[in-house]
């Protein structure tokens, strides 16, 4: 190991079933989020295997908690 590897944080990947299982949408509406940059990425592992960052998803879990913003729904504007 050299010392860039050695200082840096180690991840823990979750896969899609256990981001299902922590995010209660459909692998579609993730995708879709994903697209627009309002999820984190996924990690692309093998050409049929992916995983999240477990720590972006739970800041990302976290961030929704803390926000006051009104989920977006798309097709729908709200009377003034």
């Amino acid at each position: 190991m050299d010392a860039g590897t050695q200082n840096r944080p180690s991840k823990t990947l979750i896969n899609r079933k256990t981001l299902l299982a922590m995010i209660p949408l459909s692998d579609r509406a993730i995708f879709n989020m994903e697209k627009r940059g309002d999820f984190p990425r996924r990690i692309v592992l093998t050409s049929r295997n992916v995983a999240w960052d477990l720590a972006e998803v739970e800041d990302w879990i976290e961030s929704r908690i803390e926000s006051e913003d009104p989920a977006h729904r798309p097709g729908f504007t709200a009377a003034s």
